[in-house]
């Protein structure tokens, strides 16, 4: 297949549209169920060029879940706890423990379930029966990875009454080393961003605290190449092998970072005991489940608890999660890990970061202030490397 027709492209208006190789070559894709669009196919390449990267980079089987071409989460395929796996929904799936792929997929999707509603996955290995079973309930568009397994695809296929976007690329895939996109008929070039995310990248430790332990560095790593991929503006928090929150193009640097760290705050909240033993109706579905568990987190949370609204989502009244509980909660949580795609212009950024457990960061360096940044991490202990390297991505 050397090209393919699109319905249409950003929007309904624009048409004609298709994807196609510009040397005439075949499209290192098959299309086995659905009919991906624009959209879709933005979604599915960005994400698979993120999962071979974290897969090189770890060695580990990972998953990620993309929404208007941004990663909502990464992860990678490590055990999750009990509580980890009551709070993204998969407490239930059988064989979970023996597919580290099925682990990074329910992490991936668990991690910020709002934002992940309708999402486009990419695996970085074959797809199997558990991760199949996963995908199977949840409200999604579409999935891209190097292969199915026989029973995978008959599962996945099931979805959406058999239109299902499903899509297989080519492991072996290289693309051109120029890439070209147009912005009002003009045509841009610029070499791909090849740019290896490594160890060896965070060996610049400018603070006095220099003790990262390896399992920082892996999460630092996970954040870097996530924001590789992420619209910027963007700031990603991570933490026990999964990005946690992701602040995606936001004109300010603060509010990447504050965006990010609201929903890494989520993340831990919803393994928070009373969270995990909010008494739900059977017959309430899982989006409004979601849906109920962030207004019960946040200050809205009478919207779901006052008499004559908990009736409509629980069995029994459930008793508040206080301010003072979501506090002492977050204050027990350390050693978070958060980058950013350039340079933190003020300590403000750390200051809201340790705010979310954070002790490890990582980012370019290079601002006029950055010894004011440094001064801030030293003054909470932290561990912060300079990696030298913008991540930009439009």
């Amino acid at each position: 297949m050397k090209e393919f027709e699109l319905k249409y492209g950003c929007n309904p208006n624009q048409k004609p549209a298709k994807i196609f190789m510009e040397d005439g070559k075949e499209l290192p894709i098959e299309i086995l169920c659905g009919r991906p669009g624009f959209i879709n196919f933005l979604d599915a390449f960005n994400s698979w060029q993120l999962v071979k990267e974290l897969k090189e980079a770890t060695g580990m089987p990972c998953a990620t879940s993309f929404k208007h071409v941004s990663p909502t989460s990464a992860a990678v395929g490590l055990p999750l706890s009990d509580a980890l796996k009551k709070a993204c929904f998969v407490d239930d799936i059988e064989g979970l423990d023996n597919s580290p792929l099925a682990c990074a997929y329910a992490r991936a999707r668990g991690t910020d379930r709002m934002s992940s509603f309708g999402d486009w996955i990419a695996l970085s290995d074959v797809c199997d029966t558990t991760t199949a079973n996963i995908i199977k309930r949840e409200v999604s568009d579409g999935i891209i990875a190097p292969g199915y397994t026989d029973e995978a695809l008959e599962i996945l296929k099931t979805k959406k009454k058999g239109n299902y976007n499903i899509v297989k690329i080519d492991a072996d895939y290289v693309p051109a080393e120029i890439e070209r996109k147009q912005v009002y008929g003009i045509t841009f070039e610029q070499g791909r961003n090849n740019f290896k995310i490594d160890k060896a990248l965070l060996e610049n430790i400018v603070t006095a605290n220099k003790d990262m332990p390896e399992s920082a560095v892996r999460d630092l790593i996970i954040s870097l190449i996530t924001l590789k991929y992420t619209q910027s503006n963007s700031v990603c928090y991570a933490y026990d092998g999964q990005a946690i929150g992701v602040g995606a193009g936001q004109q300010s640097r603060i509010h990447c970072t504050r965006l990010a760290g609201n929903k890494a705050d989520i993340w831990h909240l919803r393994q928070h005991p009373k969270v995990l033993a909010l008494p739900f109706l059977s017959t309430l579905g899982r989006p409004d489940r979601d849906n109920t568990i962030d207004v019960y987190i946040s200050e809205q949370s009478e919207d779901v608890l006052a008499d004559g609204n908990w009736q409509n989502y629980f069995t029994e009244q459930p008793a508040p999660l206080t301010a003072e509980e979501k506090k002492e909660y977050l204050a027990s949580i350390t050693g978070v890990s958060v980058g950013s795609d350039a340079f933190f212009p003020f300590g403000d950024n750390i200051e809201r970061a340790r705010r979310s457990g954070v002790t490890y960061v990582a980012e370019p360096g290079g601002s006029i202030r950055d010894e004011n940044v440094i001064e801030t991490c030293n003054k909470y202990n932290m561990v912060m490397a300079f990696t030298g390297m913008r991540l930009f991505h439009h």
